[in-house]
């Protein structure tokens, strides 16, 4: 178990220099800082809340050094106090760990990084002095002594710089690099920071459910930034030709032709994956069963969430960085894992999503029904109705059953297709919904009618036409012993709600008979794709899968940090043979694990200014059609919604017993 030698964290001092080495503090509440990688010991760890040393032989000038170096370079220059005395501290400390003399003393140092720390206009300068001001004020004599010998040894470790926003992200977007491109004037620089992590920036910034601004500081005052609303802007000014040099600016120089990798799904997971592996310079075919790009989000999104030329031009930069995208090819039906190794590619990625959907499992329940529609197949109608490829049209009343996105997604399409009225039947509370709160309230105001605590117990029928639908009321059990609250049937509570139609939208699953034993490819017991949570390396080697093929169904932007990773995985596969240690990942989990980016309070007052929102159609008008209901914000919105953000960064910094291995991120 690591004990702590010194240091103060959370304001606490912990000082075990005098004590035997069992007899030393244990970490204050931390967890897996044993290691950084295996067989590399941590011997300390310095942060925004303090520093903590666990070996005595730390040079702790030296790593303060470090620390202080990355709060320099980082530093956006915008205010004197960071801007100047970042620099400051950072050459003294330098000056320091090589025994030179410095014009600058302790007392000076110690007064640069308080000013720092109460001036600064952001979340670095604010937080970047935090441990060198705890060292100089409760172990200066270490400081003291180390300036007075000669230079310390060596010493191994990182510097990582993050932010809430960002580690919220799946894909770890930097959040507010882009932000302050966009306060600077700089759209294409912004939309450069995201196409860094993947391709579709317009998609995602208008059906994102913003993990990102559910992290974000600023909410504790008012409201948390748009990101979002951010992203659609910088991607909606910077869209085709734009977008398209940026990208061709990242791509390495074109591997030998055997370099080759077929990604199995052109869903956001696979393009996401093919996006990557051409900036590599590999050779990329990707196979997709429809004849459209985008999977879910060319299906399964209707057009007034995602207009489908916002997602045609996003896909689109598959083929123009030299990919070939391969249409009506379906795992399973034309074509074996085996036959992909066969044809000469080196490493294969399943992206194959989640796309047939889930039964209720009730009585009469009965697929063949006229009016039953399980939710991805009615939204494959709708999208085929809107394409004008085939003709839909609802009457009567329309059921819907689950609280996902795809059932707000259902119930939004069905008003617009004709039905005289939507309900949505959810058998737990309004709170515990899974869809993203804004669908909710959209739907709501569209004049969709919710059923909370409501179950099906029976589809009614008649001469082959569903009629209703019994339900049952439910109620809320006391809290397991996990804290969870589950549901339970009121006894004699059934109702019948009539409808012509019934959609049945609670869950999708890996297409069956899409892989077989033959492929070498295990599933779990949720009919997954069985994949490592570091790699995505499946069970058959040089075969990886991610996106909602291997987690389930999920988000769009889960499937296409998971296209990033398996990218990564694949280059060092077939480059190396093995996956490489990823620093920076293990970095994020000794973060998150400890919950040290927990929302709290900023640092200083902010004044409350409340967030930019888009421009909507009426709901009276948008119900009559399909096209996109929220509007791009104009420059000066986007402007004044930058400024919002707080630039809340974090600088985190570990010294290692052994070098770091090299690396992805």
């Amino acid at each position: 178990m690591a004990r702590v030698v010194y240091g103060v964290w959370d304001g606490v001092v912990h000082d075990g220099r005098e004590r035997q080495d069992g007899d030393a503090p244990e970490l204050p509440g931390l967890k897996g800082f044993e290691s950084f990688n295996e067989g590399n010991r941590i011997r300390a760890f310095f942060g925004d809340r303090g520093f903590l040393v666990l070996d005595a032989r730390v040079h702790l000038t030296d790593a303060l050094w470090r620390y202080m170096s990355k709060a320099a370079d980082e530093s956006c220059g915008k205010c004197t106090p960071c801007r100047m005395g970042s620099i400051l501290i950072r050459d003294a400390l330098g000056a320091l760990r090589r025994g030179e003399r410095t014009t600058l003393s302790l007392d000076d140092v110690r007064a640069l990084a308080g000013q720092m720390a109460t001036t600064s206009l952001c979340g670095l300068g604010q937080t970047g002095a935090n441990a060198l001001i705890a060292a100089l004020t409760h172990f200066r004599d270490i400081i003291e002594r180390e300036a007075a010998v000669a230079p310390g040894p060596r010493q191994y470790g990182m510097t990582y710089m993050t932010a809430p926003c960002i580690e919220a992200c799946p894909s770890r977007v930097n959040v507010p690099r882009y932000i302050d491109y966009v306060r600077d004037g700089k759209p294409e620089h912004a939309l450069g920071v995201i196409l860094q992590k993947y391709p579709m920036a317009a998609t995602c910034g208008r059906v994102c459910v913003r993990f990102c601004e559910m992290a974000c500081r600023r909410k504790l005052v008012d409201e948390a930034v748009g990101i979002k609303t951010l992203k659609r802007y910088v991607a909606d000014q910077q869209k085709g030709p734009h977008a398209l040099r940026f990208t061709r600016d990242m791509v390495s120089g074109p591997l030998p032709p055997e370099m080759r990798v077929a990604v199995v799904g052109a869903g956001p997971a696979g393009i996401s994956c093919a996006y990557h592996l051409l900036l590599h310079g590999y050779h990329v075919d990707v196979l997709e069963a429809m004849e459209v790009a985008g999977g879910m989000a060319a299906i399964g999104i209707p057009s007034y969430r995602l207009p489908k030329d916002v997602l045609r031009s996003e896909t689109g930069i598959i083929t123009s960085l030299g990919g070939r995208m391969l249409y009506g090819q379906e795992l399973g039906r034309d074509f074996s894992v085996d036959d992909l190794f066969a044809r000469g590619y080196r490493a294969v990625f399943l992206g194959l999503g989640c796309q047939q959907g889930s039964r209720l499992g009730v009585e009469g329940e009965d697929a063949t029904l006229q009016g039953y529609e399980p939710g991805i197949a009615f939204l494959l109608q709708v999208h085929d109705h809107v394409a004008g490829h085939r003709h839909r049209e609802l009457k009567g009343e329309v059921v819907v059953v689950g609280g996902g996105n795809v059932a707000m997604d259902c119930a939004r399409s069905a008003l617009r297709m004709g039905a005289s009225a939507v309900h949505v039947v959810y058998r737990r509370r309004r709170e515990d919904m899974p869809a993203d709160h804004t669908e909710i309230e959209a739907a709501e105001q569209e004049g969709i009618r919710f059923h909370f605590l409501t179950n099906p117990a029976r589809i009614l029928s008649a001469e082959g036409h569903i009629t209703g639908v019994e339900l049952l009321q439910m109620e809320p059990t006391e809290p397991d012993a996990r804290g969870r609250v589950n549901v339970k049937a009121v006894e004699g509570s059934e109702r019948v709600l009539p409808c012509a139609t019934l959609i049945a939208a609670i869950g999708q699953q890996v297409r069956k008979g899409a892989l077989t034993d033959e492929d070498g490819v295990a599933m779990d017991r949720w009919n997954c794709v069985a994949a490592d949570v570091a790699s995505l390396a499946t069970s058959r080697p040089g075969v990886f899968a991610g996106g909602d093929c291997a987690s389930g169904p999920s988000t769009l932007i889960h499937a296409m940090a998971a296209g990033l990773k398996a990218a990564r995985s694949i280059d060092d596969w077939i480059r190396k043979g093995q996956v490489r240690f990823a620093p920076r990942s293990r970095m994020r989990e000794l973060l998150n694990d400890n919950a040290m980016l927990a929302v709290d309070t900023p640092e200083f007052p902010v004044r409350p200014q409340y967030r930019v929102h888009h421009p909507e159609l009426d709901p009276e008008v948008r119900t009559q059609m399909f096209e996109e209901v929220e509007q791009t914000i104009c420059g000066a919105d986007a402007y004044r919604e930058a400024k919002r953000c707080l630039r809340c960064y974090r600088v985190y910094s570990v010294v290692t017993e052994q070098p770091i291995p090299e690396g992805a991120a």
